[in-house]
């Protein structure tokens, strides 16, 4: 099957590059606004108790039930004539707004908690209309425009934060592609060993996230996407292009250098590392589709984004890369430096002698103690915003300078109307609750509808903070009470993070089990893979911690360290390790069952197999890593 379409591929490589290159105008012309259509990052699920009662109390008042927009504004002395005057003038501005519903201030009800410590700061909140995530997004771009000139207020919110995150991925994404094709294209240079060569990889890598951005674009049409999708596309976009096309071109230089450049060399490259492209793809695929079993946006939308450019990438090195390769033919190694051509020139004829050859025999004479070593090794090992941004900036000051809870409490949503002597009482129970600062009078938010504001003493995501929360649930009135707000959705989003994960490791393992049965035909192969994998893993989740949620190289890494990692980042980190591990994995199986279906001894294939493929795989981490830094 593969030999055949190489042959088609072959005959037809001119037609093919020329529908490509149509493909490729139009999907840029449609593709490249998709970041406009995007939504912001997404942990909710629909099903869970707190964000059925946001949905009550927002289809009840027609309002978030959330602050959207924190006004935080420095006016000296907040009790004088003056600092009234300002604040009431920042409150008609944003009552201006065509999509806030709702405007509260210090001033409405002389609330202390809404005057900063050194008394001369206040903040002004305002809540928006229940509308779309993209109308949102537009509302608070343009607040941001009408209050940029005014130094003395500075916005945050939730809907401020969101705006200033789509901005700041947009700048990371034309930064990082500014930086890192360079980069790219010099370390494709050194392991493909000739300029024409090294060309490929970025040429095909653009490709794939130009074509992925395409059908990002259309599925967006039919349901909502977050925007941080987009980074995963083109560090993996780009990343996987490398990967296949420094197996494909590396085979098609062997088989040339036995063969003589022509249709036979295609053919037997397409039909050996072609097939293996495909298996990888799709392991990748498999383990990355996993994620849109969680019911969270941002999950949904790096799964299937993973997917679909991991699928892209391998379509492409299989039917453009080979079209190119049948069109360049021996112009492949041109513009070669000699050096670098005498390396391609050995690597494109098979050795037994080389560094990779020479530790497989070392780690094969000591099978045992190096694998203990290892394991032990791995297993011992086991900020969204810049500070200058504005959502960064108030988000400080409310966290060290006014009473906790205030902007974050929890909200709880009561089917009662406000005037009920239950309600009353009901608050009174919440009072008595371990860790409560101050409960609101209840809030009308319709007939039978009725919201209580509870602040609690502690950090919004802290341990007491979510018991809190439970503490509340617990009470179990004969009436609906639902829990709403930041704490309430965090204790949400563990419990269903850990209902669905464990469906998705299933997924992940069994599809790695299935595909490296029909790739080889051996089941201890890929159980082999998963135990591999998992001590990789153990290893990748360790440096996390040390570095990123204990803190450490913050100076050297430019980052700000928040003490604890984002509940969603594990096991997106996980189903993304475990792809590209299984990935690098397969190519390097791939060359050793050849050697050894070809009649040479299992210690010599092994060697045989890590020689043909140590330096690339090393090589692909690489870059990489290099691609996919924000």
């Amino acid at each position: 099957m593969f030999e055949g379409f190489a042959s088609f591929v072959y005959r037809n490589r001119r037609r093919v590059l020329l529908v490509t290159l149509v493909g490729v105008a139009a999907a840029g012309a449609f593709g490249l606004g998709v970041t406009k259509r995007m939504s912001p990052y997404g942990d909710t699920d629909p099903s869970t108790q707190s964000v059925q009662a946001t949905n009550r109390y927002q289809a009840a008042t027609g309002r978030q039930i959330d602050p959207s927009v924190i006004a935080l504004v420095t006016v000296g002395d907040v009790h004088s004539a003056k600092a009234k005057q300002r604040v009431r003038q920042i409150e008609s501005e944003l009552r201006a707004s065509r999509d806030i519903a709702a405007v509260s201030t210090y001033y409405d009800g002389r609330d202390p908690d809404l005057v900063s410590r050194d008394g001369t700061s206040t903040y002004v909140v305002a809540y928006f209309r229940s509308m779309s995530d993209a109308r949102i997004q537009d509302d608070a771009s343009q607040l941001q425009r009408r209050f940029a000139g005014q130094h003395d207020v500075a916005l945050g919110g939730a809907a401020i934060a969101d705006a200033e995150v789509n901005t700041q991925v947009g700048n990371d994404l034309a930064r990082a592609e500014l930086f890192a094709f360079p980069l790219i294209f010099l370390l494709s240079l050194l392991f493909f060993r000739s300029l024409v060569a090294s060309l490929l990889p970025p040429m095909l890598g653009g490709l794939t996230i130009l074509l992925t951005f395409f059908a990002l674009r259309i599925v967006s049409s039919f349901t909502h996407l977050s925007v941080f999708a987009l980074n995963l596309v083109t560090g993996l976009g780009l990343g996987l292009a490398i990967d296949y096309s420094l197996f494909m071109v590396s085979r098609y230089r062997e088989e040339s250098a036995a063969h003589g450049f022509g249709a036979d060399a295609l053919r037997r490259t397409v039909a050996t590392a072609g097939r293996t492209v495909l298996f990888s793809s799709v392991t990748v695929a498999a383990a990355l589709a996993s994620l849109t079993i969680f019911p969270q946006l941002f999950l949904f939308s790096m799964g299937l984004a993973g997917a679909i450019v991991a699928l892209v990438a391998a379509a492409l090195a299989l039917v453009v890369l080979p079209a190119l390769l049948a069109l360049l033919g021996p112009r492949i190694n041109a513009l070669a430096p000699a050096r670098l051509q005498r390396a391609a020139d050995r690597d494109a004829r098979p050795e037994e002698s080389g560094f990779w050859y020479r530790l497989s025999d070392f780690v094969i004479a000591r099978p045992r103690r190096i694998a203990l070593l290892s394991a032990t090794a791995l297993i011992a090992d086991a900020g969204t915003l810049p500070a200058h941004a504005s959502a960064h900036r108030v988000d400080a000051a409310l966290r060290t300078e006014f009473p906790p809870g205030r902007t974050a409490p929890l909200e709880v949503v009561v089917g009662l109307p406000a005037g009920s002597p239950r309600l009353r009482e009901l608050a009174e129970r919440i009072r008595g609750l371990p860790n409560v600062s101050t409960v609101s009078h209840p809030q009308p938010a319709g007939r039978h509808l009725s919201l209580i504001d509870v602040s609690p003493t502690t950090p919004t995501y802290s341990t007491a903070s979510r018991q809190l929360v439970h503490g509340v649930r617990a009470l179990q009135p004969p009436f609906y009470l639902g829990v709403a707000g930041d704490t309430a959705g965090y204790v949400d989003l563990e419990h269903s993070l850990g209902t669905h994960l464990p469906f998705v490791l299933a997924i992940v393992i069994a599809a790695t089990l299935v595909v490296l049965l029909l790739m080889t035909g051996s089941l201890v192969l890929g159980v082999k893979a998963v135990l591999m994998n998992t001590l990789s893993l153990s290893a990748v989740f360790g440096l996390i911690v040390l570095i990123f949620q204990h803190g450490n190289l913050q100076g050297l890494l430019s980052y700000r360290s928040t003490g604890a990692l984002d509940s969603t980042q594990p096991i997106l980190l996980f189903a993304i390790g475990f792809a590209l591990a299984t990935d690098y994995g397969v190519f390097l199986i791939s060359r050793i069952k050849e050697a050894y279906d070809s009649g040479i001894p299992n210690s010599r294939a092994v060697a045989i197999g890590l020689e043909r493929t140590g330096r690339s795989a090393c090589g692909l981490p690489v870059r990489t890593a290099r691609r996919a830094r924000r």
